[in-house]
Formats: structure tokens, C-alpha cells, sequence
């Protein structure tokens, strides 16, 4: 079965867009800021999809746009002054940004309480703590997929191939909320189709088109592919969709599938930081 990401998040930008309403009843107004370094063609399409999903359900949406040339400093400081902000709840830093900047020191000038992204080692530290914060969003978006269908976890052997601080370390910990075993594989791991095999619940984050193959799948397991690559002008994930589908029991396609849901997990984000302003 099909775990539709885009109709999933089509049901949560309606329960949004309601409450954006009800926001701006109270005279709050959800804004979200996005900075952008450079012209990445990529990074324009998803820049353009996330600003049309904003505007979708009625949070304000606004472009900083920077030439490659700026400094370090610079960026830093244009951040700072949304931080102070009081109409901007949401802040966003487009990757990648060009090799003279410190990405990781970028992501940490954002205020905590407005990094709907969930990338500073604040909200990182307190997802490790089982406390309250603003959860990275793919992952994020990912537990709540598999809740929409029903799929249980606890208990479950989760294998996420990738070990990244956007996806597989934060998702990790996100199952272990839910109650489920957790495996990270990565680059240096060996034999990862045997221990992927084992898998209840798979997830693929690598970034490899067609790298998971049907060898590595259980039968009647549920697999998560993150990845977004592009072969010969198409769009493909990390799984090899067409032979590990039909021993399946549910997976999620690419496109459709993940993307849909880490933006809405964005908007999501937004709502929930102008909430606790």
C-alpha cells in the first residue's frame, strides 16, 4: 500500500489553515522568513514550494535573497535582526550555502524559539532530553505518516540507513519515543543488506538513487524513502521502487511521498512557534 505523503499533507495544511484563522482572530499573524545565499537552481524550486504552501494556509512568507559574495558576518547579522523581530515567528536558512560559510554556525544565530527547521543544538539538545521543542521536520514529518495510516511502532525493529543530524540521528530518536528498537547503518557499516533485511519498519536516507534493492527488504516490511535524486530529468528516491513495492506493506513513493510532508511539518513548525509567542 501506498503511503501518500501529498494527501497527507493536503488533510494537515486544511487543519492549518483553521487554525492560522483563529491565529489571526487574536491578531497573530504567522510569518515565516527564508534566507537564501546564492542562485541554486534546486534550492529555488524548493524555496518556491514552500512559499506557495505558506501562502496555501495564510502564514506570511517572505524572501531574503543574498548574492554568493556576502560574508559571513553579514548573514549573521541580517539573521539577528529577525531574530528581534516580534512579527517574524519562523526563520529558515536555505541549504547549501556556499563553501566560505559556516553552515552549522549560521543555523545557530537563529533563535531557538523561531528555528522551525529544528537544526540548533538547543532544539537538537532538547529532543535528546524527551523535552519539548521544534522538531526537525522531516523526521518529524515521517513518525507522523506512519501515525496517519496507523502503522505501529513500539516495539518494532526500526533500520535507518544514514546517519545525517537532519534526518537519521534526530529520526532515531523520534522512534525511540514511540517505543520501537532502532539500527543506524551508515557508510562504514558492513553487511547492511542482511541487518536492513531484519527491518520492520526501513528508512533510506542516503541520497542514492535505487540503492535499496529488493534483496535488502523484508517481506511485508514498511519502507520510508527520504531520498531525492534526479536521473535522466526524473525524479527517484533511494529505493528501487518498481521490484521492492510488491513485497511490501506499505512505502512511500518519490515524489509524493516525504517531501510533502517535511514541508507541511515546516508550516506546522511556524504555527507552533507564533502559538507560544
Amino acid at each position: 500500500m501506498i503511503l501518500n505523503g501529498y494527501e497527507t499533507a493536503n488533510k494537515i495544511k486544511e487543519e492549518l489553515k483553521k487554525e492560522i484563522e483563529c491565529l489571526k482572530q487574536k491578531e497573530i499573524y504567522p510569518k515565516l522568513v527564508v534566507f537564501q545565499v546564492g542562485d541554486n537552481e534546486a534550492s529555488n524550486i524548493y524555496i518556491r514550494n514552500k512559499q506557495k504552501a505558506c501562502e496555501s494556509v495564510g502564514i506570511i512568507f517572505e524572501l531574503v535573497h543574498y548574492k554568493e559574495s556576502i560574508t559571513q558576518q553579514e548573514l549573521e547579522n541580517a539573521i539577528e535582526k529577525k531574530n528581534q523581530d516580534e512579527l517574524v515567528h519562523g526563520i529558515l536558512v536555505q541549504s547549501p550555502l556556499p563553501k566560505h560559510i559556516n553552515e552549522l554556525q549560521v543555523f545557530e544565530t537563529i533563535l531557538p524559539s523561531k528555528d522551525v527547521d529544528g537544526f540548533t543544538s538547543y532544539n537538537i539538545g532538547k529532543l535528546w532530553c524527551h523535552e519539548t521543542c521544534l522538531l526537525s521536520c522531516t523526521p518529524k514529518g515521517i513518525i507522523r505518516i506512519l501515525k496517519e495510516y496507523n502503522i505501529p511502532m513500539e516495539g518494532k525493529h526500526v533500520v535507518i540507513i544514514g546517519r545525517s543530524n537532519i534526518v537519521g540521528k534526530p529520526l532515531a530518536l523520534l522512534f525511540l519515543e514511540e517505543n520501537a528498537t532502532v539500527t543506524i547503518l551508515h557508510s562504514k557499516s558492513k553487511d547492511i543488506a542482511s541487518i536492513s533485511k531484519q527491518a520492520d519498519i526501513l528508512v533510506s536516507a542516503v541520497g542514492k538513487p535505487n540503492f535499496v534493492t529488493k534483496d535488502m527488504v523484508k517481506e511485508k516490511a514498511v519502507v520510508i524513502d527520504v531520498g531525492i535524486n534526479r536521473v535522466e530529468n526524473k525524479v527517484v528516491g533511494d529505493v528501487d521502487f518498481e521490484h521492492v513495492s510488491p513485497i511490501c506493506s506499505y512505502i512511500t513513493p518519490v515524489p509524493k511521498g516525504v517531501g510533502p510532508m517535511t514541508i507541511a511539518m515546516i508550516l506546522e513548525n511556524v504555527v507552533i512557534a507564533s502559538k507560544n509567542k
